[in-house]
């Protein structure tokens, strides 16, 4: 008679990863084992270009009313609190605000978008997203509303302050 052996799932595991390991290797355009998952390696394009800005020269752009500044989060969130002057675009309704930006603002114009929160990817996406429309100058302050008021830059409560709504 023939016996059958059958694996258990405790002796499988091992087996299926060295196998999947193995089998990555020998392919082309094998898959890396680690990464960078930094948020400056998100957000690196392919180019080269990192969007990460620092919070200095974010201040330098605002005081030199030389970037339009988005808010990324909820509409409620803004209105909570926000960059003087920035624009809420929220990522989550992305498509129901995208005519406040189409048309009116300028394709080289330089944004910055921010969200809340080291660990926040509204902005990122945002970010993204702009640049995918054809925005060429598009930055993101890294946990940028909680470093802004910490450093006591200019804030606002309510809807937008500035009479276009767009420049800060």
């Amino acid at each position: 008679t023939t016996e059958i052996h059958t694996l258990s799932p405790h002796d499988a595991f091992p087996i299926s990863l060295g196998l999947g390991l193995v089998g990555n290797q020998l392919r082309p355009g094998r898959l890396p084992l680690g990464g960078d998952w930094s948020a400056e390696a998100r957000l690196t394009l392919d180019s080269g270009q990192n969007m990460v800005v620092s919070l200095e020269e974010a201040m330098t752009l605002y005081s030199d009313k030389g970037a339009i500044f988005l808010d990324a989060r909820s509409p409620e969130l803004y209105e909570q609190g926000h960059i003087r002057y920035a624009k809420n675009i929220p990522w989550q309704s992305f498509d129901e605000y995208i005519d406040l930006l189409w048309g009116k603002i300028p394709d080289n114009a330089r944004i910055v978008t921010y969200c809340d929160g080291e660990h926040c990817s509204l902005s990122e996406d945002l970010a993204k997203e702009l640049v995918s429309m054809g925005y060429k100058n598009v930055n993101v302050l890294l946990n940028g509303w909680t470093r802004w008021m910490e450093a006591g830059f200019p804030v606002e409560k309510g809807h937008d302050g500035h009479p276009d709504g767009l420049k800060g």
